[in-house]
């Protein structure tokens, strides 16, 4: 391997051991004196009970781990958000499962937690999947109600979606293990059924201090909502448990005796690793994002066999699209290419940026993959798409508005990786999260924004340079260097792939040696929820 391969899998390798850096920090949720605080009620943890009730050594992915992230520091902070969704197996059947985090602020509901419970909720009722609730919650976090409680997609949005999941056939079931109080209360009763916790668990509408101060009456917590209340009174849960474990138990039995769902019928052979070495991803994909380089050997890398039957391979150079299997499933891929190529007229073309050609391959080829009832996956590391006279005179928007429109009414799952550069429009062509993908997530390479961060603080600081000339200011060399580094330091921030997947743009940063593990288990989510819409755009009239 040559010096610059082994520079960029050192900067590589180094992102990578960041990022599990930060996922043992936010694993840790408000600390651990918050974490032995729990244990001395007898209490597991959110992510205790979700390892409990996985099955053991089986493959599991976590969504938004990273919401939150240097969020609401005013606070103290809410790391994962305050509730940690994972999508696993529970006797090798496939469910979601939402756990709220007592020890960040007694599990109350931020701003991006109820965000995130709609996002699990989105997966699940896309996929046709089982979700869990695992209850332990204090309702919202007052000082920020207003941006929790109103709107269309907050709070209420989730009872809303309770009603729809169960209409659909969604099982949806309930464990309330600790505090379940207001408006949340109607989440696991809104279930299809629910479980409660002898002595942690509690639901009411309203606690023993409001109801003295609203009607008078002097009641505790246990009698006013307790396990043997809504087990032997009230009737309304399903099942009283001992302890934490024991709820998880009778879950586990719950899910054990559901029926198989209808198939999608996505096509799956026996998997086989890629021939090439994934590992070498690392000291392939460059260091400096402004670097061209072949997509090609990445690809190798994921699909099996490092085989990728390339479609209209002479045509459109700067995207690839083409045919492959990952983990066994069918896919169809569409991803930028960063090399830099010539055209069929001999013209140079700039990889990462998506010309006229290549927008008009990849809407054939979506358009091919819906017919043949393949899912799709987008490799993202682009610039956008291409600008100037000669693009324009080529009709770039005719042949880009194609392309958008294809991506956006396919109906076979889309899943989006971004290893790179994801910038405006380029990102929506490439399905961004505004295009609604099963699964987006983004290598610790990535980065997402308008424009790069040079590009834009220059934009910028012509802008600033402007406003303090009119204030008769002098702008000195030195003061335009410090003005532009402190521009593009903020904006470089804003663009970093923790930034995104914090305010939940992406689902999660992960290691590029797990992307096999997400397209694998997304596909396979996808799969127990049969394609009822019809794709309208045919191949000949795209």
């Amino acid at each position: 391997m040559n010096i610059t391969f082994n520079k960029n899998e050192d900067y590589n390798k180094q992102l990578a051991s960041d990022l599990r850096t930060k996922l043992v920090k936010v694993g840790l949720g408000g600390g651990k004196k918050r974490v032995e605080k729990l244990h001395s009620k007898g209490k597991l943890t959110a992510r205790e009970r979700i390892d409990y009730l996985l099955d053991s050594n089986s493959k599991n992915v976590e969504i938004g781990a990273f919401a939150g992230e240097e969020m609401y520091a005013e606070y103290g902070g809410c790391p994962s958000g305050g509730v940690i969704v994972k999508i696993g197996y529970i006797h090798k059947k496939q469910c979601i499962v939402v756990a709220n985090d007592a020890t960040v602020k007694a599990g109350a509901w931020f701003p991006i937690t109820a965000k995130k419970n709609l996002r699990a909720q989105e997966i699940a009722m896309e996929n046709n999947l089982p979700i869990i609730y695992l209850v332990d919650s204090a309702g919202a976090f007052l000082p920020l109600q207003d941006e929790v409680f109103p709107d269309k997609d907050h709070f209420g949005r989730i009872f809303r979606n309770n009603a729809k999941m169960s209409s659909l056939g969604i099982t949806q079931i309930a464990a309330v293990m600790g505090s379940c109080v207001a408006g949340g209360a109607y989440l696991p009763i809104m279930s299809d059924e629910a479980l409660i916790v002898d002595k942690t668990g509690s639901i009411f509408l309203a606690g023993s201090y409001l109801v003295k101060a609203a009607i008078g009456e002097n009641i505790d917590n246990e009698t006013l909502g307790g396990a043997t209340t809504h087990c032997e009174i009230s009737g309304v849960t399903d099942y009283k448990a001992a302890n934490d474990k024991d709820a998880l138990d009778k879950i586990k039995n719950i899910i054990s005796k559901i029926g198989d769902p209808e198939s999608a019928g996505f096509n799956r052979i026996e998997a086989t690793k890629p021939k090439q070495i994934e590992e070498e991803i690392f000291g392939l994909l460059p260091k400096e994002r402004n670097k061209p380089y072949d997509m090609l050997p990445i690809i190798e890398r994921l699909v099996d066999d490092s085989d990728f039957e390339q479609y209209k391979k002479d045509f459109g150079k700067t995207l690839l699209t083409g045919y492959a299997r990952i983990d066994g499933w069918a896919v169809g891929i569409v991803a930028n290419q960063r090399l830099v190529t010539k055209n069929a007229k001999g013209e140079m073309q700039v990889g990462g940026v998506i010309y006229s050609e290549a927008a008009d391959k990849a809407a054939r080829f979506i358009s091919n993959c819906n017919q043949k009832k393949i899912p799709l996956l987008f490799i993202q590391d682009v610039t956008g798409f291409m600008v100037g006279s000669q693009s324009e005179h080529n009709g770039i928007i005719k042949d880009g508005a194609k392309m958008v429109q294809a991506m956006a009414n396919s109906v076979v799952p889309k899943f989006t990786v971004i290893i790179g550069n994801s910038y405006g429009a380029g990102n929506y062509a490439m399905c961004g999260k505004a295009y609604d993908p099963r699964l987006i997530f983004a290598w610790p390479s990535a980065e997402l924004a308008v424009m790069g961060g040079a590009q834009a603080a220059k934009v910028l600081l012509q802008i600033e340079k402007a406003s303090l000339k009119a204030k008769g200011k002098e702008i000195t060399p030195e003061v335009e260097a410090t003005l532009f580094n402190t521009i593009k330091s903020k904006y470089d921030k804003q663009t970093s792939p923790y930034y995104a997947a914090a305010r939940l743009w992406t689902d999660a940063v992960i290691n590029p040696l797990d992307t096999r593990k997400w397209i694998s288990m997304g596909i396979e989510a996808a799969n127990q929820s049969p394609i009822k819409e019809r794709y309208n755009i045919g191949v000949s009239q795209v």
